[in-house]
């Protein structure tokens, strides 16, 4: 038997989509009003509960406050700040906030080495000896300068004077 003839159907659904990051929904049951996201919840919470604690300033204006908090809750159905949701840019203020001023390198904090001395030395030799086959044409003269005369030129040229003090 060929499989030719049969169309296979695949479906694959993201982690969005089978588990959407709101609250208050269950299969095809959800809570009156919801599905709720995260954000809807704090404001659902947190206006419930200043609402019941401040509820001697308020009771004067009738159910203006209400409505007011109801209206949030909707109004921050889909809230975004610079296309993330509220609490993940207040985590990202937060780590912001409490991270290091000078940032990390490989998982450690960045900081500037500490001062140290550089210690070298260098030594000025004379070249080595010209081989016993050279012609005594290619041997280049040795320079003397007289230790009393200052060089005069640049820094090489007076390295090099220096360097001749010793020589014959």
């Amino acid at each position: 038997m060929s499989g030719a003839g049969r169309n296979g159907i695949a479906r694959a659904y993201t982690g969005a989509r089978r588990h959407p990051w709101v609250l208050g929904k269950l299969g095809d049951w959800t809570v009156p009003f919801g599905p709720y996201t995260p954000a809807q919840l704090v404001v659902l919470g947190g206006g419930a509960f200043a609402l019941i604690k401040t509820y001697a300033f308020w009771s004067w204006a009738g159910p203006v406050p209400i409505v007011l908090w109801i209206a949030s809750v909707w109004a921050v159905r889909g809230a975004q700040i610079a296309g993330q949701n509220p609490f993940t840019a207040l985590a990202g203020v937060l780590v912001l906030l409490v991270r290091h001023p000078a940032g990390r390198v490989g998982g450690r904090i960045a900081r500037d080495r500490q001062s140290s001395r550089l210690r070298c030395r260098f030594v000025i030799s004379r070249a080595p000896e010209a081989h016993a086959a050279a012609a005594p044409s290619e041997t280049l003269p040795a320079v003397t300068v007289p230790v009393g005369t200052a060089a005069s030129g640049s820094g090489l040229s007076r390295l090099l004077a220096g360097a001749g003090r010793g020589a014959v």
